[in-house]
């Protein structure tokens, strides 16, 4: 791994689809600030989180990982927070319904 660009003193966001064992997001997170980051955070759609993903998360650099709810947690972990898509799903089900497009819930012209 290798980060591309100046990052010192930086707040960054590692953005992912999914994070399975949380290995290669708590390995970022470290070479990150380990380049002079002042913090990072990472969010990600999907928390597969199999394996030792909340431990490697817990033990990881990262102050904050930010998941959907496409996916239940298994356990509680102090550094996860989980945003809702229920609301996002119902106006996109609502407007497929309606035969209206769901591009603007996501696209903003």
């Amino acid at each position: 791994m290798q980060v591309i660009g100046d990052v010192e003193g930086a707040n960054v966001v590692l953005v992912d689809d999914l994070i399975d064992t949380g290995g290669t997001m708590a390995k970022a997170a470290q070479i990150i600030m380990d380049k002079g980051a002042q913090s990072v955070r990472a969010v990600c759609t999907h928390p597969i989180m199999s394996g030792k993903a909340h431990e490697n998360i817990a033990n990881s650099v990262l102050d904050e990982l930010v998941v959907s709810d496409t996916l239940p947690l298994k356990q509680t972990n102090e550094k996860i927070r989980v945003l809702s898509v229920a609301e996002l799903f119902a106006k996109a089900i609502g407007r497929i319904r309606d035969h209206e497009s769901i591009s603007s819930l996501f696209i903003k012209y």
